[in-house]
């Protein structure tokens, strides 16, 4: 058998797998499961995901990301729609987050701009503002490592929930209820100082 028939073949054989005959061969570990998905479903995940980010570069990181959770994670269940939806609708929530990902960490590098154009240089200004320092990062001692993890995470990295998700490989249920209760223990031990 030569070279073009040996494609044919691959080809026949690739229009008459189904998706979830594919998915059992991707979750047998079989790497050429991934790639006739991705070449199924790649162009309609990146194609949406670049309507909602106007970026080739984001869009390609948001498809090879969707593909990847494919990959790793066994999320997509058959009885909630087709696998094309599913793909659909985890580049739409990823490209989302990375939009509100990115407007939130302008928004804080515009109020840090901003206030530290309104810190006046007096040695009172300077100690008051030393102070809040020091009672912020006290505060930030008192919430349990997990709390503290994820507030950080999501302040000073610029992260979404989602994200923090991902790159704690927790569920986003948890990283909203630790969120929650660190901003409820911050507020509580700085509400004096507010």
């Amino acid at each position: 058998m030569g070279p073009i028939e040996s494609w044919e073949e691959t080809a026949t054989s690739d229009a008459i797998s189904s998706d979830a005959d594919l998915l059992a061969s991707l979750r047998a570990g079989q790497v050429e499961a991934l790639r006739m998905l991705y070449q199924r479903y790649g162009r309609l995940v990146y194609t949406l995901s670049r309507r909602i980010l106007h970026s080739d570069e984001e869009a390609e990181e948001i498809t090879q990301d969707v593909f990847l959770t494919l990959w790793r994670k066994d999320a997509y269940q058959a009885t909630r729609g087709s696998l094309s939806r599913y793909l659909v609708v985890l580049a739409r929530s990823r490209s989302i987050d990375r939009l509100r990902s990115q407007t939130s960490h302008r928004q804080r590098l515009y109020k840090w701009h901003l206030m530290m154009a309104d810190v006046a240089s007096t040695p009172l200004d300077m100690a008051t503002l030393t102070e809040r320092g020091e009672r912020t990062r006290q505060a930030l001692s008192r919430l349990s490592d997990k709390e503290r993890q994820v507030i950080e995470i999501a302040y000073y990295e610029g992260l979404s929930q989602s994200e923090i998700a991902q790159r704690l490989d927790i569920p986003l249920g948890t990283v909203k209820s630790r969120s929650r209760q660190a901003l409820r223990k911050l507020r509580q031990t700085l509400q004096d100082h507010l």
